[in-house]
């Protein structure tokens, strides 16, 4: 049977990948499969299931916002003081959408109109939206936050492992995954990456579709930010510091090439599930953060050079096959 253009032996792969390393789970450690257990698992993933969207978009165009975890600090701070404030819980979550949306359009205007590298504008905002987030609160933090948001990020969906705060995702990814693969929108992005020329020649509007995403990854990040706030029942300057390194890893492990023009939903939630199920096992082990960030670090690399010679090697073990024919 052909496999869907949607769907490549990468995305295959690391999906058994995820699955081999859940079933191991299960099998050497008692406590690993119980309710608790895979709640806190889910839970601890929601924020880089989010934001894992958008930079696999921008990464697709050849463009990269390192500036994720920065805008999910700020955004979380924004909320923080505004609901310290005394203003209600949903007026304070759309400004704090719009502020996201602000944010990502700030990036997005210096990248598309301005024309400067998104590697260089991004490494500039992540510190520059991380120091704003501290000049609004220092190294303090709101605590007092609402019933309400503190419920979503600390029960479940009724009586399911399934915490609340992994919802917006799951909400959120099949209409993902339908524009992506399904509509025009996705195959103009894809072009994008492909060759940006041709695709500004065939008629595509490349800078404002990159502008678009842009401004997506500003909204996605804000309500990672909501979610981190609640998860935490905090809003502070230096929530998600580093985040930014697990959510590119994921990418590049889910089978996004750092060339562009490559990548699929299925590969990328295989690659999300893996370093979830990574973390969560090493944390049953007594193995601390620094370690498992080190870690994603080696499976960065190893995606890198994934990324870079599996083609290679496909090509030749195809002209092989040809010429065994």
């Amino acid at each position: 049977m052909k496999r869907p253009n949607w769907l490549s032996g990468w995305d295959v792969f690391i999906c058994a990948v995820a699955l081999v390393t859940l079933i191991s789970g299960l099998t050497a450690f008692e406590n690993f499969g119980s309710a608790f257990n895979i709640s806190q698992m889910i839970a601890g993933v929601s924020e880089r299931a989010l934001i894992v969207m958008p930079m696999m978009l921008l990464l697709i165009t050849r463009d990269i916002d390192l500036s994720v975890a920065s805008t999910l600090a700020l955004t979380s701070v924004v909320m923080g003081l505004m609901l310290q404030g005394g203003m209600p819980l949903w007026p304070a979550i759309a400004l704090t959408l719009i502020a996201g949306a602000l944010l990502g359009a700030f990036n997005g205007a210096l990248v598309c109109v301005v024309g400067l590298p998104s590697l260089v504008v991004t490494l500039g905002t992540m510190a520059l939206f991380r120091g704003i987030g501290y000049m609004l609160l220092g190294t303090g933090s709101v605590n007092q936050l609402p019933d309400a948001l503190l419920n979503f990020g600390f029960t479940n969906v009724g009586g399911l492992p399934l915490p609340w705060t992994i919802v917006p995702f799951l909400l959120i990814l099949p209409v993902f995954a339908v524009v992506l693969h399904g509509m025009p929108l996705g195959r103009r992005i894809f072009a994008i990456g492909g060759n940006p020329l041709t695709a500004l020649y065939s008629g595509i509007a490349v800078e404002k579709i990159r502008f678009g995403l842009f401004v997506f990854s500003g909204v996605i990040c804000s309500i990672a930010g909501i979610v981190y706030t609640a998860r935490l029942a905090n809003a502070r300057a230096n929530n998600a510091f580093m985040m930014e390194l697990d959510v590119i890893t994921i990418a590049m492990l889910g089978g996004v090439s750092v060339f562009g023009g490559k990548g699929g939903v299925v590969g990328v939630v295989g690659a999300l599930s893996l370093v979830a199920l990574i973390r969560n096992l090493l944390g049953i082990n007594g193995v601390g953060g620094d370690v498992q960030s080190t870690l994603i670090g080696v499976l960065l690399i190893a995606a890198l050079l994934a990324g870079t010679f599996m083609p290679r090697i496909t090509a030749v073990l195809a002209r092989r096959k040809r010429a065994a024919a």
